[in-house]
């Protein structure tokens, strides 16, 4: 049964614009298995108007907390919007567990933003929709929960093992090659090459996460 790491990046999110939001906790909000594994994203209820200015038309958001400021500690994390009129302008209400399995507290301030990024995890019939694909190919926004019309584009992966696809490499083979640039090698000198396993282009039961760009 195949399963994929999606990650998705929207390149019209731009430069981060938080907004300073107070984070309070609810029973009332589930954070289940589910939403452990990465399947289905946390929901963080906020007053409309909170909404309209982070300005995310798919409600996906990046909520940061900062543990400490002094050293640059923080903790990122990905959640779904949905409106509430009745929560404040400045407060942010996620899950309880949500919270306390994250960050161990059940109010703490934080920021609110457009997600540059999210993963998604899936599985089965829809994990399905990948296998074949190669980088390049189109496959639709929808398969991760995002409005019909868009389309992902596929960018690049992994395997388990952290080896990484290569868009001139044909099919789903894996095979040690001399490389002079990413992906699969990073050099440190000029004109440094190294010989590197890396997977092909086409996308098998043995990737494991899967790099997409969102596009129109």
């Amino acid at each position: 049964m195949p399963e994929f790491k999606v990650v998705v990046s929207d390149p019209e999110a731009g430069e981060p614009k938080p907004i300073l939001v107070k984070v309070v906790s609810s029973n009332d909000l589930a954070y289940e298995e589910q939403h452990k594994t990465g399947k289905v994203l946390p929901i963080c209820r906020v007053n409309p108007k909170t909404a309209e200015l982070i300005k995310s038309p798919y409600g996906i958001c990046t909520l940061r907390i900062w543990k400490n400021k002094a050293t640059k500690e923080k903790v990122n994390l990905t959640v779904k919007l949905v409106t509430d009129p009745s929560i404040p302008e400045d407060v942010a209400v996620v899950p309880a567990n949500f919270l306390s399995e994250k960050i161990g507290a059940e109010t703490v301030l934080g920021e609110l933003f457009r997600a540059n990024s999210f993963q998604i995890t899936l599985t089965d019939d829809k994990a399905r929709v990948f296998l074949g694909k190669k980088i390049g190919d189109f496959v639709e926004a929808s398969i991760v929960g995002l409005p019909a019309g868009k389309k992902l584009l596929i960018t690049g992966g992994s395997d388990n093992t952290g080896f990484p696809m290569l868009p001139t490499l044909q099919g789903g083979v894996k095979k040690a090659l001399l490389l002079e640039e990413p992906p699969g090698f990073h050099p440190q000198d000029k004109g440094e090459r190294r010989r590197k396993y890396v997977r092909g282009n086409t996308i098998t039961e043995e990737i494991v996460q899967i790099n997409t760009k969102l596009v129109s």
